[in-house]
């Protein structure tokens, strides 16, 4: 059975809106190996909605940098699984809707994928936390205090003790944390 990883970009300060990390070519490449190692990504709709208006474009862009193009050439091959109750149709390569029971799909996912599934959704991964279901965490933590939302985790009432995997930091001062349930 493949673990379920929840992995974002997060501020100091524990915002995670996508405009206000640091997006350059290292922690790009620190991306793209993270999910080469996984066999799956999964997304709510909102986070799936701003994959798919971006990086489907760069990666049929040759003037793109090569990091951008080689992350989202590896996305568009990778399965993507998304939890929606609205949307049905998803012309984006790969892509396969997650409906019903969530738990029961969300293990019925893991057991599928033995390399493992990212989730990179806040809110997604607020609701399988609270399923007992994450059992990793990746959090790439930018040297930025955002000073607004959306944060990291809101609405979690129980408290989860982790243990440090690897930490690893970035010439842009960026820290890659990788923690573990214990």
């Amino acid at each position: 059975m493949g673990l379920l990883t929840f992995a974002l970009n997060v501020t100091l300060d524990g915002c995670c809106d996508h405009r206000e990390g640091i997006a350059d070519d290292e922690m790009l490449r620190y991306w793209t190996r993270v999910m080469d190692g996984a066999g799956a990504m999964l997304f709510g709709r909102v986070t799936y909605e701003l994959m798919e208006e971006a990086w489907p474009q760069v990666a049929r862009d040759p003037k793109a940098k090569p990091a951008d193009r080689s992350w989202a050439r590896k996305l568009e091959a990778k399965p993507k699984y998304v939890v929606s109750t609205t949307r049905r149709d998803f012309p984006w390569s790969n892509t396969h809707l997650v409906e019903g029971d969530l738990k029961r799909k969300v293990k019925a996912l893991k057991k599928a994928t033995p390399r493992g599934i990212l989730v990179g959704s806040p809110q997604l991964s607020a609701a399988l936390q609270r399923l007992d279901l994450v059992d990793e965490y990746r959090f790439v933590v930018h040297p930025v205090v955002a000073g607004h939302g959306p944060y990291l985790f809101s609405g979690l009432q129980d408290s989860a003790r982790l243990k440090l995997v690897a930490a690893r930091r970035l010439r842009s001062g960026i820290v890659a944390l990788h923690y573990r349930r214990r």
